[in-house]
């Protein structure tokens, strides 16, 4: 294969456009310039409705997982009691992140590979009413699982007085996210997932709620501190020195969701989905989770008995494709497609067809264009 050209189907970082690229590259300019406060005011704006909200979003120049910790600093102090639902590896960050600063952790532990159920959320916080927030998992990138945000976030609002959190990460910009409809209180995602961009950027949008809460809340913080970014924001700026060339290409990507229109990007996740999903069926591989709760920018597939996902990922390398493994005891178990962002049915077909000849090459028998054909057959 050619050394310098690979297929990057992971669930994060994906694949940067062109255009994208090329805009990172321009002339850098100071961060206080006239023309990032424009930039910044700009994006802001036209992030409310990827996010689904009518709040300005906050612009962070660090990873999602600091957008995560900057919704817990922000919202819980310590002696605050905080439920978690669990579903995957990132859940159990959600709660690591809380454990550090000594809020009373309970976590609703749901088996990897199941989204939760409305119904589980409510028996679990009937028992405890008293908590301050609830921190969810949109899509949970380990599993490839799609938790029902709008109605989990209903059940919390019906039987508590708590926040809603969200980690959108590998979510937003890749489904729909109705923010304000819902009322997620605090929703985060980062730049390297569904927004096209490398990582270095994180964004959070906060409910009129989650203010008043983070307003009163005495919980010592710093460049994490969303009440600060909320003040440069109203100026235009950042409190501390941004990202300037991802700022050029998070512009350029705004541009793109908005010349392609947010309901045909999340149809064409939808529809690279069904296609990764009953292509994977189509050669006789096991899903991890059930069509109704899959995610529409991840997909996880279970390994063999007889045969080992590592060594498959490892020819598949060879190939020049790069597919993402599992996570703490799905390690060596399953490997996981991601389909989102810069990406369209004939990457999934690409990946698809790989792993067919993949699969072929460590001796696993698969009959050569059945995956294929079927997620064709999607396709037409």
């Amino acid at each position: 294969m050619l050394q310098d050209k690979y297929r990057l189907q992971i669930p994060g970082p994906t694949p940067v456009p062109p255009r994208v690229q090329h805009k990172m590259a321009r002339p850098m300019i100071g961060h206080r310039d006239p023309d990032v406060s424009k930039i910044l005011q700009n994006c802001s704006r036209r992030l409310g409705p990827v996010f689904g909200t009518e709040e300005p979003v906050l612009i962070l120049t660090a990873s999602g997982t600091a957008a995560l910790e900057g919704a817990v600093v922000n919202t819980v102090s310590p002696g605050d009691e905080a439920v978690v639902i669990v579903t995957g590896a990132f859940g159990d960050r959600f709660a690591k992140i809380l454990s550090r600063y000594q809020i009373g952790i309970h976590r609703l532990e749901v088996p990897w590979g199941e989204s939760c159920t409305p119904d589980r959320l409510a028996a679990y916080l009937q028992k405890r009413p008293q908590v301050k927030a609830v921190f969810m998992t949109y899509c949970e990138t380990s599993t490839g699982v799609l938790n029902p945000i709008a109605d989990l976030a209903s059940v919390v609002k019906k039987y508590t007085n708590a926040l809603v959190i969200v980690d959108g990460v590998s979510a937003v910009g890749g489904t729909p996210a109705r923010m304000d409809q819902w009322e997620i209180d605090i929703l985060v995602t980062g730049s390297q997932k569904a927004f096209m961009l490398p990582a270095g950027l994180s964004f959070a949008a906060v409910s009129q709620q989650a203010w008043s809460v983070i307003e009163e809340n005495q919980q010592s913080r710093f460049y994490l501190d969303f009440l600060t970014y909320r003040s440069k924001m109203e100026q235009n700026t950042t409190p501390f020195t941004p990202a300037v060339s991802h700022l050029f290409g998070l512009a350029e990507v705004l541009d793109m969701l908005e010349e392609e229109g947010l309901e045909h990007v999340y149809s064409r996740h939808q529809q690279m989905m069904e296609m990764t999903r009953t292509g994977i069926r189509g050669m006789g591989l096991t899903l991890l989770t059930k069509d109704e709760d899959a995610s529409p920018t991840v997909t996880a597939v279970q390994g063999g008995t007889d045969w080992s996902v590592e060594e498959l990922r490892q020819e598949l390398r060879r190939m020049g494709l790069r597919l993402a493994g599992g996570q703490q005891h799905l390690k060596g178990k399953i490997f996981r497609i991601g389909h989102m962002g810069y990406c369209d049915p004939l990457d999934i077909l690409t990946t698809l067809s790989a792993l067919e000849v993949g699969l072929t090459r460590i001796g696993v028998p698969v009959q050569l264009g059945t995956g294929v054909k079927a997620a064709e057959e999607v396709w037409i």
